[in-house]
């Protein structure tokens, strides 16, 4: 199966949702996860790869291995099948562009924006050089550009040839621009082959143009075992001479001589930016991209409980109004008196009377005693809810609880003594309006009148004496209070 249509669903989790581009090797497609509810890409192989032992087995265990990279300057791999047709590969979607695009909407680069795009590139790519891998197919198709102006490296080499401008060089493929002379003469492939991939890049980003050419894809190929890679300065105008001594240092055929890695590499590039004093740059994201037209269509999301997930957020008010019991008077008058059994089983229950504000809250919201004993939320609407199975029958409340019990109060109020009711229907509980509510007693205090009075006398005769005792000694006259007291005596 080639060619997917949309809404054909991958291993029952993917469905296809648009393509975003086509090539001679796979088609990518925007996919929706159903299981995650995100947005994904899904590249998908043609035929006849799944037919290719060599190419299932190099997909499974690369595939594997990238699944384990995390970098944002690298393309998130989430899902792949190598077990059935199709083969495919899930990453995460990138609705920006490619560096090919950007390239086709804009030319060749200033020296400060190369640096810009060849730094997160390489970036990603010393990543996936550090866990002992080799990317293989370097070039600007495979360079990613997000909507947030992020580089990411992405689409690595799991595919053989197949087509017109691809070569396999001993079972290892590559785009014919950008091949190492290893992979051209069947030497052994390492990460420096990806560094002199990665230096045609910055040679097209300098320049516009390929270093070399042929009539055929095989002439194109074999240039590269016969001549160096041609100075950017010499194609065009304004590049400085460290930019021609860092790509002759990438692309040399001595892989001795070359960069080893990708590290090296960004090193090297760091030194040459410091050393001319390049400004930053941010990345542009290409206009006019297959994944921006891809993106400009909204992706379908039914089918994944999309409400269900996104559902807004509901508020419990603890204020409304109770709704009208639309049960029979007989079932309202046993769920009352089986709410009098439970208070009658829990005489340790609150019993003050109530202030207006917790009056009011009491008759919109009400709460059995059992509730309150054990501190949780009340119900929604007891009212319209059968007696629970814990609470004593209405006919014959027990006075005894299952826990050891409590003595009762010495006057219990006459509103929670369930004794005094009739029978069902007679005893229904009053919330509303409340007009069997005991006065309250009188306020107590720990004060008489007489004990009052006395305490305004001493106030009264502290005051006086702090009053003599300043004027004596304002006058000077202190020194004669022992002369008054004998004459007193």
């Amino acid at each position: 199966m080639s060619r997917l249509d949309i809404g054909d669903i991958l291993e029952g989790r993917y469905r296809v949702d648009q393509p975003i581009a086509r090539g001679g090797m796979s088609t990518v497609y925007r996919c929706v996860d159903l299981r995650l509810g995100r947005a994904v890409a899904a590249k998908v192989m043609h035929d006849h790869f799944a037919t290719d032992p060599i190419f299932v087995h190099r997909f499974q265990r690369e595939a594997l291995a990238m699944a384990q990279l995390t970098h944002p300057n690298l393309v998130g791999v989430y899902d792949f099948n190598a077990e059935s047709e199709p083969i495919y590969l899930v990453m995460e979607l990138i609705t920006g562009g490619t560096l090919r695009e950007l390239l086709g909407e804009r030319g060749p680069m200033p020296p400060h924006a190369a640096t810009a795009v060849m730094r997160a590139m390489l970036t990603g790519l010393s990543v996936v050089h550090a866990k002992g891998l080799v990317h293989r197919d370097i070039k600007p198709d495979n360079v990613l550009i997000s909507a947030d102006h992020r580089v990411k490296l992405g689409d690595f080499g799991l595919v053989r040839s197949s087509t017109s401008n691809t070569v396999t060089s001993n079972n290892i493929v590559g785009t014919v621009s950008y091949l190492s002379p290893e992979q051209v003469d069947g030497s052994d492939i390492t990460t420096a082959s990806d560094v002199y991939s990665a230096g045609i890049v910055l040679f097209e980003l300098l320049t516009g143009t390929l270093p070399f050419s042929g009539e055929t894809d095989l002439a194109h190929a074999l240039a590269r075992l016969n001549g160096d890679v041609a100075a950017p300065s010499s194609r065009i105008a304004g590049v400085p001479h460290l930019f021609d001594e860092l790509v002759a240092s990438a692309t040399t055929r001595d892989v001795d001589e070359r960069f080893a890695d990708a590290g090296e590499f960004l090193a090297a590039l760091d030194d040459v930016a410091a050393e001319l004093a390049l400004p930053a740059f941010t990345v542009p994201v290409p206009k006019n991209s297959a994944a921006a037209r891809t993106a400009a269509k909204p992706t379908d999301m039914t089918g994944i409980g999309a409400t269900d997930i996104f559902a807004p957020t509901s508020i419990i008010n603890p204020f409304r109004e109770p709704k009208e019991d639309s049960r029979p008077a007989a079932a309202v008058d046993a769920d009352a008196n089986a709410r009098a059994g439970s208070q009658q089983a829990h005489p340790e229950a609150p019993t003050e009377d109530l202030s207006p504000t917790e009056d009011l809250l009491f008759r919109r919201a009400p709460l059995s005693f059992e509730t309150q004993a054990q501190q949780r939320w009340p119900e929604p609407e007891p009212a319209r809810h059968a007696p629970r199975a814990e609470n004593p029958p209405a006919a014959a409340p027990s006075p005894t609880p299952a826990t050891p019990p409590v003595p009762p109060p010495a006057n219990p109020p006459t509103r929670n003594a369930p004794a005094e009711r009739g029978p069902a229907g007679e005893g229904r509980r009053e919330l509303q309006p409340r007009r069997d509510k005991t006065p309250a007693p009188p306020m107590l205090t720990n004060r008489s009148g007489a004990g009052f009075a006395v305490f305004l006398l001493v106030v009264a005769l502290l005051a006086a004496a702090v009053a003599i005792g300043g004027w004596s000694y304002a006058s000077g006259m202190y020194g004669m209070l022992p002369q008054f007291l004998e004459q007193a005596q």
